[in-house]
This record gives structure tokens, C-alpha cells and sequence, in this order.
């Protein structure tokens, strides 16, 4: 056994700040659950005093997760501290995680303060978390910027002050492996009470190097990476779990190094992630990518047919991927569905399993053989249980290159059902314009994404909507073989997100 490797997660914090990735509460608490099953060590679930639904999406992770550390960002100011605990305080083990800029151009452009007085900032700060739990993490932001005689000054203070973590970030992604292995040695031997800390570390990929950075840093003595769901975050995004972990995994003859995660719910989470936010991954991306275990040269198929390892490092299953070939169709069972259900990791109650075996049994009477991914779109499409406050009852298309396009969309509200007629660029096009006029709000489309869940003529179509309304961003889902049915599907599911957002802010303030 190597030296153990504690993996944190800011997929829920970090991640979430991409643009596009925002998440509500319960598709929040859905991939934190997700991410317990995964095994992480540490949740960062939020940055709490952002806004109140930070604050209550953290307090609701902290309640509902049992098996990881919960943790909420915070500057180095009391009210953030404060706020942050009042999230946290309800987790099994709670984290405050705390930060300052460190950095020469961060100090004087963006905070405006001296060095000293960054220093005096950090240690009251951690000493003031530290009354709250004790378990507290200190980032110097904008670290691999900083003087490295500043840093080390600036751990080994926060450390006698009570923290138990400190963080060294790559915030804008612009060190090397080389550069960062050095830092995090230098750190090791300069800060005297460095055996008293964990070392973190949290690298960013403007120039493509975050998980290489990361690993340079494990191997330099880092105990803590920080990490995300397909590399979301800031910018570029930041080192992705999976491939962080899939190299220790598998290059653990070079690196000596473990970690707790169970790799065969990578696969899943990458989806399930994909899936509430409507970004999807690269074909190529490595570890999760549609690709990643795709073998199209005819040298590379003689070669796997042959020995998988000729062109296989690791295999499918590690990540959780399956190489059953089990046709289902029309004629297939219940107890047959049950069973590709369980060996794709789901676990579903009686009542969700009579729903998706009827939503199973309609899909194949459309479609001759159903895939894995077609029984993943049924399970994933409504998985976050937003109440649907409109609902889809028929709709019909008149369309063609010669005249104008119309829709007339009926959508169900309670036990009212309501009709509207629009015309617009397209089918899809006035089909969006007479739900606007339905639910009589104005609505931008921000982003509309198409496309197929499977192979074959009779695949599914997927459609990913995204609308915005007073600069919020609501994601909608549909599927359907039909790609206008998906696409009308998508947007009134982003209407009833939206809908249910305002409802539950509404509700906080009656009870506040």
C-alpha cells in the first residue's frame, strides 16, 4: 500500500461557477449523494454567503451526507466565517475553508492591502473559524504567483494558528509540473510546523497542465487534491477527478500512491453531472470521453480482440462502463430490465421502477433494440423530481422551406389545459414562442443543444435547452425519438425549473 491521498471535491462550489453549470438545490443534493458514492474525503458544497440558495443548498448537503467531510468557502472575513458555519454546522464532519490573496499583483490591485496586513487578516481569521470547528482549511489564493518566502511565512503562522489544511492554488492555472514540484518541496521545508497540516493543493487549466500540476504536487508531498466532475470550473475548469485518480490507479507502480474512491462510479458521475447541467463531455476527453475505449483503426481491433491490454491501460469496467451485449427489446421482461438496471449501478424503488418499465416498454415499441444509454436517458431525465407545473399534452407542427413555420402547443397547468398558436423560424422556434405565450413571460433562450442518444435512425434525440430570466440560467431536459417532442420537452422542463426556483424563494421569505 502507498501513502494515502485524500480527494476533495469543488464540483458543487468551483465547478458550479462555470457558466452554464448553475445547479438548484435538488439536483445539488443529488450529485452530492452521487459524489458520497463515489467516495470522496472531502465535499466543498458550496461558497454559502453568495447567495441564500448557496446558503441553504450547503445546510442541505451538510444534513443529508454522512461519510464525507462537508465543506463551505469562505473570505477571510467574520461574516463569511459566520455564514459558513451556520451551513456547515449540521454535517457529521464539518470544514470551514477559508482564503486570501497571497500574491504581489492580487495584494495591491484586488485587496489593496500590504503583506503584514494580509498576514495579521489570515492568522485572526483562522483562529476566529477555529471557535466554530476544528477542522479548518487556509488557501493563500493565487498562490504559484506569490513570493515563496511570503507563503511559507504565511502557512507556518495560520498553522499555530489552528488550521489543519493549508491550501496551495494554482488559481489561474499558469505553473508547470516542474515549477509546482519545486514549490511544494520548498513549502515542506521551510514551514517548520508543516507536519501539523495537510497539504492541498487545487490547480486550474488555462494552459492545460492542472492534473499534471496535481500529480507533480502529490509527488512533492501534497496529501489533499482538489478537483472536479470533468474538470468544470472557472474558466478552463480545473484538474479532473477521474483522470487525476485513474493515474494513480493505474500508474500506481510509479506513483506509490492511493486513494479511498471507488473508480467503478466514475463513469456515472460523469454522466449524472452531464446530465443536470446539459454540458457534455468531449468525445475525446480522457478517462470518461465517448471515445476513451472506442476502437475504430483495424490494427487497434486485431490488437484488443486479441489481449485488451495492446491497447488498453485500464479497462471499462474500472471506470464502470460494461461490455454486455444483452439485446433488449419490445419482448424483454421486467425481471431482465431489473437486472441491466442493477448492473448500470441503479437502484430504483418499486413505484420508479414501475414508471421507468412503462417508459421502457413505450420506448421499445418505437425502437428495435434498446442501449444502455437509452435506459440511462429514462432513469436520469426526471431524476431530480421537480414538480411540473406545466406539463406536455400534444402539440402540432406546420413546417416546411416554402411557408412559415407554425406551432400549436398545448400545455397542461394543474387540470387546465391551454392552448397557443405561434409562428416562428422553424418549427422548434415557434414552438418555444407559443410556450412563452402559455405561461406569459418573457424568456430568453440562452443556449439549444441537439443530439442523439444512440446510434441508428430510430435513436433517441436528446435536447438540452437553456433559458434565462433576470440573469439566471435554467437548464431543461427532454428526450424523445421525436427531436421536436425532445426539444419542446426540454424547454418546458426549463420553465418548471425556473418556476419551482421562484416558488421555493418565495416560500423562504413567508417563513423568514
Amino acid at each position: 500500500m502507498g501513502e494515502q491521498i485524500k480527494i476533495f471535491d469543488t464540483t458543487l462550489r468551483d465547478g458550479e461557477q462555470s457558466p452554464g453549470c448553475s445547479m438548484n438545490l435538488q439536483e445539488k443534493i443529488q450529485m452530492a449523494k452521487q459524489l458520497e458514492l463515489l467516495k470522496v474525503d472531502v465535499i466543498e458544497a458550496g461558497f454559502a454567503i453568495a447567495s441564500q440558495g448557496d446558503f441553504i443548498s450547503v445546510k442541505e448537503i451538510a444534513k443529508n451526507v454522512k461519510n464525507c467531510t462537508v465543506a463551505s468557502l469562505a473570505r477571510a472575513l467574520p461574516k463569511d466565517i459566520d455564514c459558513a458555519w451556520e451551513a456547515v454546522k449540521y454535517a457529521e464532519k464539518p470544514r470551514i475553508h477559508t482564503f486570501i490573496a497571497t500574491s504581489d499583483i492580487h495584494m495591491k490591485y484586488k485587496l489593496k492591502m500590504r503583506p503584514e496586513e494580509v498576514l495579521e487578516n489570515a492568522i485572526n481569521m483562522v483562529k476566529y473559524a477555529k471557535k466554530y470547528c476544528e477542522d479548518i482549511e487556509f488557501s493563500a489564493e493565487d498562490a504559484t504567483r506569490s513570493n515563496p518566502e511570503f507563503l511559507a511565512r504565511i502557512f507556518e503562522k495560520v498553522i499555530e494558528a489552528g488550521a489543519t489544511v493549508i491550501n496551495i492554488p494554482d488559481t489561474v492555472g499558469y505553473t508547470t509540473p516542474d515549477e509546482f514540484y519545486s514549490l511544494i518541496k520548498t513549502i515542506k521545508e521551510k514551514v517548520s510546523n508543516i507536519h501539523k497540516a495537510e497539504i492541498s493543493v487545487h490547480c486550474h487549466n488555462d494552459l492545460g497542465m492542472a492534473v499534471a500540476n496535481t500529480i507533480a504536487a502529490a509527488k512533492a508531498g501534497a496529501t489533499q487534491l482538489e478537483c472536479t466532475i470533468n474538470g468544470i470550473g472557472e474558466r478552463a475548469g480545473n484538474a479532473a477527478l477521474e483522470e487525476i485518480v485513474m493515474a494513480l490507479n493505474t500508474r500506481r507502480d510509479f506513483f506509490d500512491l492511493d486513494c479511498n474512491i471507488d473508480t467503478t462510479q466514475i463513469m456515472r458521475s460523469s454522466k449524472l453531472l452531464s446530465t443536470i447541467t446539459g454540458i457534455h463531455v468531449q468525445p475525446n476527453k480522457a478517462i470518461v470521453g465517448a471515445n476513451a475505449f472506442a476502437h475504430e483503426s483495424g490494427i487497434h481491433q486485431h490488437g484488443v480482440l486479441n489481449e485488451r491490454s495492446t491497447y488498453e491501460i485500464m479497462t471499462p469496467e474500472s471506470i464502470g462502463l460494461s461490455n454486455n451485449t444483452m439485446v433488449l427489446g419490445k419482448h424483454s421482461g421486467r425481471h431482465a430490465f431489473e437486472e441491466r438496471l442493477k448492473m448500470l449501478g441503479y437502484t430504483l424503488s418499486k413505484e420508479e421502477l414501475d414508471v421507468a418499465f412503462k417508459e421502457f416498454k413505450d420506448l421499445a415499441d418505437k425502437k428495435k433494440v434498446i442501449y444502455n444509454r437509452d435506459i440511462e436517458a429514462i432513469i436520469t431525465k426526471d431524476s431530480t423530481k421537480i414538480p411540473k407545473v406545466y406539463k406536455l399534452k400534444r402539440f402540432i407542427i406546420n413546417s416546411g422551406n416554402s411557408i412559415t413555420a407554425t406551432a400549436s402547443v398545448m400545455l397542461k397547468y394543474n387540470d387546465v389545459e391551454i392552448e397557443d398558436v405561434s409562428t416562428g423560424d422553424g418549427p422548434v422556434d415557434a414552438a418555444f414562442k407559443a410556450i412563452e405565450k402559455i405561461v406569459d413571460m418573457e424568456l430568453i433562450l440562452e443556449d439549444y443543444y441537439l443530439h442523439s442518444v444512440t446510434e441508428g435512425k430510430d435513436a433517441q434525440g436528446e435536447a438540452i435547452v437553456k433559458i434565462r430570466k433576470d440573469k439566471r440560467i435554467y437548464t431543461g431536459r427532454g428526450i424523445s425519438t421525436d427531436v421536436i417532442e425532445a426539444s419542446i420537452k426540454a424547454y418546458v422542463n426549463a420553465v418548471n425549473k425556473m418556476l419551482y426556483e421562484i416558488y421555493s424563494q418565495e416560500k423562504e421569505k413567508n417563513v423568514s
